[in-house]
């Protein structure tokens, strides 16, 4: 299919691995130029190379912690005009309750909820004026269903997910939409950690544990950076206009739900 948007230009956050980097790659084999952001610049500089020398497609590469105001200054004047945002930050670390303090919360809502809003705040009114935007939020199976390990990111992510829900209806009408991909265990990194914490806790092997979780999805394995992005370009395509304010679920039947 084509998705009609080859020659847009895209900023794709925490994209030099993991879901962010599927993300980048399926918009540049759809022909659109980006701006790649990530904290490491080794990592993102080689996957920047990469795309450019499969899809030739232009890019732009920062490397900055959008959770912070330099960082977001930085990301921003790089990517003035951007036609589509996918935002994307890691998750906070796991843990129980008893564990986190107000610093805990605060680090969590400023990578997981307040980069976000402030990028989405900075490019909406550039995307309204020319009357076409994109902006896909990647957040968490756990704002559908939380997970008690996950204390952090359920309430930031949570928390983004509510201001999306009425920001996204204001600025449909100006050909402008915004929705969220709420992706559930996906082999990347973040499941190894996971999946390590979990053989941890009970005493097994990695393996083990990764097994269990198999257990748990209808699909019986993790899903890949590919079918994640190949979700979000097409979000970000010419057929999805008429999608607005949704919470798109990418977690292989795992959560037990009608709606």
């Amino acid at each position: 299919m084509d998705l009609g948007i080859s020659g847009k230009r895209a900023l794709v956050c925490a994209s030099s691995k993991g879901l962010g980097l599927g993300c980048a790659e399926a918009l540049a084999e759809a022909g659109v130029n980006l701006v790649m952001n990530a904290r490491g610049s080794e990592a993102l500089e080689a996957s920047a190379q990469a795309i450019r020398d499969q899809y030739g497609v232009d890019m732009v590469t920062v490397a900055a912690d959008v959770a912070t105001p330099q960082g977001q200054k930085q990301v921003l004047d790089a990517a003035e005009g951007v036609d589509i945002l996918v935002t994307n930050a890691g998750g906070p670390p796991p843990g129980m309750w008893t564990d986190w303090d107000r610093e805990d919360f605060i680090k969590a809502l400023d990578a997981n909820m307040l980069a976000p809003i402030a990028l989405m705040k900075a490019l909406l009114p550039g995307m309204m004026e020319r009357g076409w935007g994109r902006v896909v939020n990647i957040t968490s199976v756990s704002v559908k269903s939380p997970v008690s390990v996950l204390g952090l990111s359920n309430s930031a992510r949570a928390g983004l997910t509510g201001y999306v829900a009425g920001t996204s209806r204001q600025v449909a009408g100006h050909g402008v939409t915004i929705n969220n991909l709420q992706p559930g265990i996906h082999a990347t990194d973040r499941a190894v950690a996971l999946d390590g914490g979990a053989a941890k806790a009970q005493g097994i092997t990695p393996e083990e544990a990764q097994k269990q979780r198999f257990a748990t999805i209808p699909a019986g394995r993790y899903g890949t950076r590919q079918e994640f992005g190949a979700a979000c370009a097409f979000l970000c395509s010419q057929h999805a206009g008429f999608i607005v304010g949704q919470n798109i679920l990418l977690d292989g039947g795992a959560t037990n739900s009608t709606m």
